[in-house]
């Protein structure tokens, strides 16, 4: 599922706040993105289309829930990335980013621990 920028911004207050109300919605797009209320709600409706959010009662008290979770979206828009720019490799990728910026040692460590940890699952 391709989610746009201007989605993620709908999706993330969606993830923060299942539930949400439409008048609270916009309102929050609102003073944060500085967005109308017809952005607003086509943004909404797009993502519904996608199968993403999913509008729950009347029009009036209308509640917004996501459909997908915050980890498998970004999940799906990584792999895409990866497959796109670094032709399926995940090496490259890291490589590229640690060219460009140096790593914190607990990311570094963190890293590190991952690649243990998958190293033990394919030896067992």
């Amino acid at each position: 599922m391709n989610i746009t920028e201007a989605e993620w911004a709908v999706m993330e207050l969606c993830w923060e706040r299942p539930g949400i109300g439409g008048r609270a919605f916009v309102d929050a797009l609102a003073k944060s993105r500085g967005w109308s209320r017809s952005t607003t709600l086509t943004l909404m409706r797009r993502l519904e289309e996608k199968g993403a959010l999913r509008m729950v009662g009347p029009s009036r008290s209308r509640a917004y829930y996501p459909v997908i979770e915050r980890e498998d979206a970004a999940m799906s828009e990584t792999s895409e990335l990866i497959d796109r720019v670094y032709r399926g490799s995940l090496s490259q990728l890291v490589s590229t980013f640690t060219k460009k910026q140096a790593l914190p040692r607990e990311e570094i460590d963190e890293l590190y621990a991952m690649l243990r940890e998958m190293e033990a699952k394919d030896d067992a």
